[in-house]
């Protein structure tokens, strides 16, 4: 069913899950090396809890978009843990039903860090989710056709879990191709680790590429993605151009860098490029897109794209989890059959809404109040590169690459 008789039809998503302590900082002002001190007191406001990484923040934030989802993840048997599944069922009875629930292993939680006008610093527990793997895992992945889960499979966070990061992805791999063989679309998220520990450290331009063979959708952020290539070598490959913060100053580079990803496996390449926007590549493969397992009529839209689109304007309250909630947007508007332009606004949306509220997912909206957000004329940054070789669409709304066939 396309866009003008819309469904859902569910997702799995599977891997990272933690319990998020966030407490209220509002009152702090500054950088932080001007107020964490040791030996100070700082008051604070209330804190918050609410589930995090990917399996809660995406499942979480496709669930308030309107998607029925079944959230896989280990946790432990304990009170963190009985706290987490309580976030889960207090958004939908039987949304904590897919945990894996450990009798020896902790359930891993993130002291969160979010004061005004400052990015956000966490302190990881790693818990149950270094335990976790494809023994785990796979058993808890259902057949596409039980419980109107749909076709699309969704692991993120492979950086933050131990064994998905030795053996060169052994265990990722199994995972992976498992879902795969049981007639998923498969959709990878990745994480930002600790570059001093031994995850940090793993081999990750090699796990990604015995891995992404295996993938679909791919969903790195773009620092992410340097840094699991190799950040110097990757920015001097590709003529990379980035400013002294890091932040990309053209797009430049990023046809190639996007075109070597798909090589490697995937179908479709989104690349978050956090307040900047979202950047799109996919395959020119018409046999590639027409062989996912898909629901959905006709994919051809989908072959050989290049677009961009811009962050829509909000006023911030947190960044966490924007970046899944950005996911989880795209994955809805993929499940819905959504044209790509459409699917990278509601991708771009979702991020947008998740920044208004503490938590990673509070302020996401149902997909159809995010449609009448954007019918009233919901206002975008400009672009913060040059694009005079690109043609925007909808008032400049979407940027469509002089490369991409919707412009021939």
């Amino acid at each position: 069913m396309g866009e003008s008789g819309i469904t859902t039809r569910g997702v799995v998503v599977a891997g990272h899950i933690c319990l998020d302590i966030i407490p209220g900082l509002h009152s702090c002002r500054g950088e932080l090396s001007e107020w964490l001190l040791p030996g100070r007191l700082i008051n604070t406001g209330p804190v918050r809890l609410s589930g995090g990484g990917c399996v809660s923040n995406t499942g979480l934030a496709l669930h308030r978009l309107g998607e029925s989802v079944r959230l896989i993840g280990k946790i432990g048997n304990d009170l963190f843990g009985s706290t987490l599944r309580g976030i889960l069922e207090d958004n939908a009875p039987g949304l904590s039903d897919g945990l894996i629930v450990s009798a020896s292993d902790p359930t891993s939680y993130t002291l969160v860090l979010s004061p005004p006008d400052v990015d956000r610093v966490f302190f990881l527990y790693p818990g149950a989710n270094d335990t976790a793997g494809a023994a785990d895992l796979c058993p808890a992945i259902p057949h596409p056709e039980q419980s109107g889960h749909g076709r699309l499979f969704h692991f993120g966070y492979p950086q933050l879990m131990l064994r998905m990061c030795t053996d060169n992805g052994s265990e990722l791999i199994d995972i992976l191709s498992n879902a795969r063989k049981r007639g998923y679309t498969v959709s990878l998220d990745t994480a930002w680790p600790d570059p001093l520990s031994e995850k940090g450290r793993a081999p990750w331009r090699t796990i990604l590429q015995r891995a992404l063979p295996f993938v679909d959708l791919f969903h790195p952020s773009f620092d992410e993605l340097l840094q699991m290539l190799g950040r110097a070598q990757t920015i001097r490959r590709f003529g990379l151009q980035l400013d002294e913060a890091g932040r990309l100053q053209t797009l430049t580079g990023m046809r190639e860098l996007a075109g070597q990803m798909v090589e490697w496996g995937p179908a479709v390449v989104l690349l978050k490029l956090g307040g900047q926007g979202l950047y799109l590549r996919t395959t020119a493969d018409t046999s590639r897109i027409a062989a996912l397992p898909s629901d959905c009529d006709d994919r051809s839209a989908w072959v050989n794209r290049e677009l961009y689109v811009p962050a829509y304007k909000v006023e911030a309250v947190g960044a966490t989890g924007a970046g899944d909630s950005a996911i989880a947007g795209f994955l809805a508007g993929w499940n819905r059959c959504l044209q790509p332009e459409a699917a990278l606004l509601l991708s771009a949306a979702a991020g947008a809404c998740s920044v208004e509220a503490p938590d990673a997912t509070s302020g996401v909206i149902p997909v159809e109040a995010i449609a009448e957000r954007q019918a009233a004329g919901w206002s975008q940054h400009a672009p913060p590169f040059e694009l005079s070789d690109w043609r925007s669409r909808a008032g400049g709304l979407v940027w469509i690459s002089p490369k991409d066939p919707g412009e021939t």
